[in-house]
């Protein structure tokens, strides 16, 4: 999900482009952005003649602009003085990001290597400190912020996914804000060229749950250390929960700045680590059953026993069945197995990185990376946008939403986009099946 200040600075960058920067100014000088996602955008504009300028001219512009840049229609609204009172007075719900329905608390396998990290996640998750009062325990108080640490692919966002999901079905009214500590740098460098910080900073600072992924980025980067700083008192001096998840603890992040260090590790710091083998055999038999494959015991136990050291490896593997299964009908035995899982024990090498994979379709249907990621429609360029959602999901692990903000595209548009390959999978004769196990073969030569 884009923030607001990105989603303006970009459009009028489009306009100045389009219209001169001085004709863009002259239209939008006193105009106010109310409110801005990828299908919607409310502007305020005091002057009545402007007002009249952006509805009359301007308009057209600004939904070329998204159609564009988002590759999505966008709602316009032009607010006059009365209007934007009636606006302001109209009580609206904090917008929620609908976050993938696998990463759930339920759906978290507990063991021995994550049963603390996932304690105090659901802790905080059913008694946020936004809803404690001053009589509360002192020691649930401690919980925040709480710092989950971790090598990656054990866990850490799903168990972030999981509390804002909780939260927000508990306490529907709440403000939940989650971002990636690299997307928290490159809204703030948007907001400084657009000259929408004070926007930005209300978009943080006004969470009453504050969930950041990744946190070990902001390390070494002054001014998003800076304004971090600044958020993380806000939130905190306000009562508000903050979450944070980092590869390793505060006191190994050598370029952190100390006063953020000292922050961070006033509440909870807990650690994910591998599973151990019992949890991995349970980890395999629940994704299993989600992607609707039947995993046999020996099967389950041979890749238990050899892939030890990341959650997404165990589930790359099932995932690697289920395609294998889709697409040439491979039965599941141990020496199915022994082939299939054979990548994911070289450790890093197991899982392809997002750009292995983009560049292998774009390499198979010659096409540029930036056309990918264009709005270009035409059925080849469609399809290759398909496949990479479809692959990226299946081979990378990644989340519906993810996927959408490495291709700009919406959540929506992933979903239906993964459906429909799968649909055609299911057609012996539309011929994806050959091209995607050629992608795939490609992908692999290359790990």
């Amino acid at each position: 999900m884009y923030s607001s200040a990105y989603i303006w600075a970009k459009i009028y960058h489009y306009l100045e482009e389009r219209l001169t920067p001085q004709i863009a100014s002259t239209w939008f000088d006193d105009a106010e952005v109310v409110e801005c996602t990828d299908s919607k955008l409310v502007l305020f504009s005091p002057s009545p003649f402007r007002k009249d300028m952006i509805e009359r001219r301007a308009s057209g512009y600004i939904k070329d602009a998204m159609k564009e840049i988002f590759d999505s229609d966008v709602e316009l609204t032009v607010l006059g003085q009365e209007e934007m009172e009636s606006f302001s007075n109209q009580q609206k719900k904090p917008d929620f990001i609908d976050f993938n329905p696998q990463f759930t608390f339920e759906k978290f396998v507990v063991g021995t290597s994550n049963r603390f990290a996932h304690a105090a996640a659901l802790s905080v998750a059913t008694k946020p400190r936004f809803a404690n009062s001053a009589d509360d325990d002192p020691k649930e108080r401690s919980y925040n912020p709480l710092f989950i640490h971790g090598p990656s692919g054990l866990g850490k966002t799903h168990l972030l996914y999981a509390i804002a999901t909780k939260v927000h079905k508990d306490f529907p009214e709440a403000n939940i804000v989650y971002i990636k500590a690299e997307q928290f740098t490159n809204e703030l460098i948007a907001a400084i060229q657009a000259g929408r910080n004070i926007e930005f900073r209300e978009k943080y600072r006004n969470a009453d749950l504050f969930l950041i992924d990744d946190i070990q980025f902001i390390a070494g980067k002054d001014s998003t250390q800076e304004e971090y700083f600044h958020t993380f008192n806000a939130l905190f001096e306000n009562k508000k929960q903050i979450v944070m998840t980092a590869d390793r603890p505060p006191a190994e992040m050598s370029k952190l700045e100390e006063r953020l260090r000292t922050r961070f590790e006033c509440g909870l710091i807990t650690e994910i680590s591998p599973p151990d083998y019992e949890t991995r055999v349970a980890i395999l038999q629940m994704n299993a059953e989600a992607v609707g494959i039947d995993l046999p015991p020996d099967v389950c136990a041979f890749i238990a026993e050899n892939v030890t050291s990341d959650v997404r490896k165990l589930e790359g593997a099932v995932n690697r069945f289920k395609a294998a299964w889709e697409l040439d009908r491979m039965p599941i035995t141990k020496e199915s197995a022994m082939k299939l899982i054979k990548v994911l024990q070289t450790d890093a090498r197991s899982t392809p990185t997002p750009q292995l994979i983009l560049s292998e379709v774009c390499r198979f249907y010659s096409i540029e990376d930036t056309v990918l990621r264009s709005t270009g429609k035409s059925k080849s360029v469609s399809e290759a946008r398909q496949i990479a959602m479809y692959l990226l999901q299946e081979l990378a692990g990644y989340t519906t939403i993810d996927i959408g903000r490495e291709l700009n595209r919406d959540h929506s548009t992933v979903i239906h986009g993964v459906r429909k390959v799968k649909n055609m999978l299911s057609d012996t004769s539309s011929g994806l099946q050959d091209n995607i196990r050629d992608i795939i073969s490609n992908i692999n030569s290359k790990m």
